[in-house]
């Protein structure tokens, strides 16, 4: 008898790419035959072209999604920038509940072909990934970004390994920078429908003054700096008192690429409206914008030298069409070397607030790249004999971290250290302040510690009212105590009065609004501070309270979306108690089990029990209780224990 030969299987190494519509069941309930005439629309005028353009092929299409083939990663990553570019601009005017965005994942692996499928784990990753990714994001593995890394223009962040469902071995998973993603979730609410807001700005720029008088000006700018709030000057007897500011900046002129004249008005504005919000920073030390403007062109290390500052930030302004770009990059005036870059993307039509977002976004993330380099110098100058001001720097370096018992602990530590050296330091005590508010108000600290923290931010705010970083804190004292969230609220909006840019404080009032029963309008400031802020470091904490207003009003399956990407930015313990309540509550019983898994492996033993006290804890708000109570319902039914064994 002849034995017959295996069927051979074919098989190759392919780029798959994933993508579906983010709450396309909710789109499809709303308006069902809108949707459905406004995806086939989109697939026919923006995704088809880009996929055929760069040389791939839809393999098949699932309802709300598709499955792409590729020769190259590149080309696939390049596909999805496209038809993602394109769809925000086709889509850029639709109410947001009613607008259509893709998730995309893209991964590199062997499949099996078929006819009119593929299958394999290559597939499986890929389509893991686009389940995690952010409405009108892009992630990828790490065996498509070692492929594109260089190649396609872009930057990646880095959000580790991550377990993806029912993929044995954990992926490392890179995501495109809302920055360079022009339709990112970020990208789609950069431009709030809302009035533009005027920049505080406490002292006038100085005018433009030529020769002499100009030298004296600059002199004059160099001893007035333009700070407000936390950078800590304040007028004794007449005269000014400084402090010691370490991170001194020149905003120079931004570069108008086009010859529209009123771009050039755009670049100024945008330039002296930077140097408002960065003399926000603490310990700020920023020359006038009219001192600025006589060096443009001039060479790095000669700015620094003639101004006596530190860092240089210059950029350049570009419109094509609609869409306007902003290029800004932050350069250390002792090397000439470039340490940080950002790009910007807007609506040209919407110039006035695409001029608030863009200079609040440019000044949170610089305050981040400046704290953080101050640091690591003063830890490479002084490793062994630091002064309050370099223990006062690494304390908010280590504070600016994803939250976590060890992190905020080593942050306290700091502080203090600070404190010892120079007991009445205000940026060492609004540090302190707001890490023991942060431990009560996660439950890693009992809540006696709130004294000691309403006690260094009252110091503060006796002598600089106008802080807005100390109203900030104080409102997270506030907050954290659970029993006075009225007051918290308040405290974020005047800190929010006095700087618009200040993405925390945002944050914080969506957090606060969910806890005062109104989690309704909790959306609107939490979408606020991912414009201001896309790359935060609470980035992760943003978006589960973004789930966590939806679990509050019975969203259940936005809740789901937000909490899974809140864990893949940073695992969140209070993440996983949603994200199992939401599951359960929407059938899904498996990974319910799986949530409580996690919520128990970061909070070992906790129960349901616990999950009410800590609510009792955050407020005494009867609408908000009555929700928490709903969530705790979810709990019992995803498995978490009713009280410890």
């Amino acid at each position: 008898m002849v034995q017959e030969r295996p069927v051979r299987v074919e098989r190759k190494l392919s780029a798959i790419l994933a993508a579906d519509v983010a709450g396309y069941s909710r789109l499809m309930h709303n308006d069902e035959e809108a949707t459905h005439a406004k995806l086939t629309a989109l697939l026919t005028e923006a995704v088809q072209p880009a996929i055929s353009e760069h040389g791939g092929h839809i393999v098949k299409n699932t309802g709300d999604g598709f499955l792409a083939e590729f020769a190259s990663a590149v080309e696939a990553v390049r596909a999805a920038m496209q038809f993602q570019t394109r769809i925000h601009e086709l889509t850029i005017d639709a109410a947001e509940d009613r607008r259509i965005a893709f998730r995309v994942g893209i991964n590199i692996g062997d499949v099996i072909v078929e006819p009119h499928d593929i299958f394999g784990d290559g597939v499986n990753i890929a389509a893991r990934l686009e389940g995690i990714s952010e409405p009108g994001g892009i992630y990828i593995s790490s065996s498509a970004y070692d492929q594109v890394q260089g190649k396609v223009g872009v930057e990646f962040g880095d959000l580790g390994e991550q377990n993806l469902k029912n993929i044995a071995r954990p992926v490392r998973v890179y995501r495109m920078r809302p920055s360079d993603a022009a339709t990112s979730k970020q990208s789609q609410l950069l431009l709030p429908d809302r009035p533009p807001t005027a920049s505080f700005f406490p002292f006038r720029p100085w005018p433009a003054l030529g020769g002499r008088r100009a030298r004296m000006a600059l002199v004059i700018a160099l001893l007035l700096v333009m700070t407000s709030g936390v950078a800590y000057w304040y007028v004794h007897q007449g005269e000014p008192q400084p402090f010691n500011h370490r991170l001194s900046i020149v905003v120079l002129p931004f570069t108008n690429l086009s010859s529209a004249s009123e771009q050039e008005y755009f670049a100024e504005g945008i330039t002296d409206d930077l140097s408002a919000d960065l003399s926000r920073i603490e310990d700020s030390f920023v020359i006038a914008p009219s001192t600025a403007r006589a060096y443009k062109n001039v060479d790095p290390k000669r700015v620094g030298r003639e101004l006596g500052v530190r860092y240089i930030l210059d950029g350049s302004l570009r419109r094509t069409d609609s869409l306007v770009r902003i290029n800004a990059r932050l350069i250390d005036a002792r090397t000439g070397a470039e340490i940080w870059s950002e790009r910007v993307d807007g609506d040209w039509s919407k110039s006035m607030q695409l001029q608030d977002i863009i200079t609040g976004r440019l000044a949170r993330r610089l305050d981040l790249e400046l704290t953080n380099q101050e640091s690591r110098d003063a830890e490479v100058m002084r490793p062994n004999n630091p002064d309050a001001v370099d223990l006062t720097m690494r304390g908010w370096a280590v504070l600016n971290q994803p939250y976590s018992r060890e992190q905020l602990s080593q942050s306290r530590a700091l502080f203090e250290r600070a404190l010892q050296i120079d007991p009445g330091f205000p940026k060492a005590l609004v540090g302190l302040a707001e890490t023991l508010a942060m431990e009560v108000n996660y439950r890693y600290a009992p809540a006696d510690r709130l004294r000691r923290a309403e006690n260094a931010v009252g110091q503060v705010l006796s002598k600089f009212p106008s802080d807005a970083m100390a109203h900030f804190v104080k409102g997270e004292i506030l907050r954290a105590g659970g029993r006075n969230v009225e007051a918290a609220v308040g405290e974020y909006e005047a800190a929010i009065a006095i700087n618009p840019s200040l993405a925390p404080a945002h944050g914080a009032l969506g957090a606060a609004k969910i806890r005062v029963g109104r989690s309704a309008e909790a959306f609107a400031p939490l979408q606020m501070a991912i414009q201001l802020s896309p790359r935060d470091p609470l980035l992760s904490t943003w978006y589960f309270y973004i789930g966590h207003a939806h679990s509050h009003l019975g969203h259940h399956e936005e809740a789901i979306d937000w909490c899974r990407r809140s864990i893949a930015v940073q695992p969140l313990w209070i993440a996983y108690a949603d994200l199992a309540a939401a599951h359960a509550l929407t059938g899904h019983e498996r990974e319910a089990h799986a949530a409580v898994a996690e919520l128990r492996r970061l909070r070992p033993n906790y129960t349901v029990t616990e999950w009410l006290q800590d609510g009792k804890g955050w407020s005494d708000n009867a609408v908000f209780l009555a929700e928490f109570q709903r969530i705790a319902e979810g709990l019992r039914k995803a498995g978490l224990p009713e009280v410890r064994d």
